[in-house]
């Protein structure tokens, strides 16, 4: 799979694509992700990536030219058709089934947002959907991007170690939540283990996760 990010703050997603699974998917070649500044695209020589939106109103947009340049040129480059997403305070709410959704394509395309907001067009046009990760807003799209991509890349073919881990966890299933978790030592603090899972019959300890 390719992923590929659309930004003003490429540095900020240095760290958090160097650890964990989204490294993990990466050094076994699970995911190729690509992450690209917007002001490459730029045509002035101060590589002005928004302005003032018509109207009036506080805050700069970011301007329609410049993101239509850079899908473009992916899409050239990739020769893959690429599902296009705006990450936007107003998009349809993230879920584990559309990050499931994500993982089944062989290219995809993030673009964060910033400032006030992008050019209405862009999501008129250019994109395929608009996503949120929940209701409220951040300094801009690079979180919920980053966000994305760890829960896309954990589903990819063997990054898990066990593909069958994603099949039980919590909203692998419309409301569906997992069972609790407990591990040694079996009694701390006067914290006690659920006796059913100390007895070794296996059928009762499914009836409990189940009815946890």
């Amino acid at each position: 799979m390719k992923i590929d990010i659309l930004t003003l703050f490429p540095e900020m997603f240095v760290g958090p694509f160097q650890e964990s699974m989204v490294k993990r998917a990466q050094d076994i070649e699970a995911v190729e992700i690509s992450v690209y500044n917007l002001r490459d695209w730029t045509e002035d020589i101060h590589k002005t990536v928004d302005d003032r939106p018509y109207g009036g109103g506080a805050g700069m947009v970011l301007k329609v030219d410049v993101i239509d340049r850079a899908l473009s040129d992916l899409a050239t480059s990739s020769g893959q058709h690429a599902k296009r997403i705006l990450m936007s305070a107003k998009g349809h709410s993230y879920t584990q089934q559309k990050a499931q959704e994500f993982s089944q394509l062989d290219h995809l395309v993030l673009i964060a947002g910033h400032y006030e907001g992008v050019d209405e067009r862009v999501a008129e046009h250019l994109v395929d959907e608009e996503i949120r990760i929940g209701d409220y807003v951040l300094t801009g799209g690079e979180l919920p991007a980053m966000i994305v991509v760890d829960s896309v890349a954990r589903l990819l073919p063997g990054v898990l170690g066990n593909d069958q881990s994603a099949l039980h966890e919590s909203h692998s299933k419309q409301g569906y939540l997992e069972h609790p978790h407990y591990t040694r030592p079996a009694d701390y603090k006067g914290w006690q283990v659920p006796e059913v899972l100390l007895n070794g019959n296996h059928a009762e300890i499914e009836k409990w996760r189940k009815e946890n």
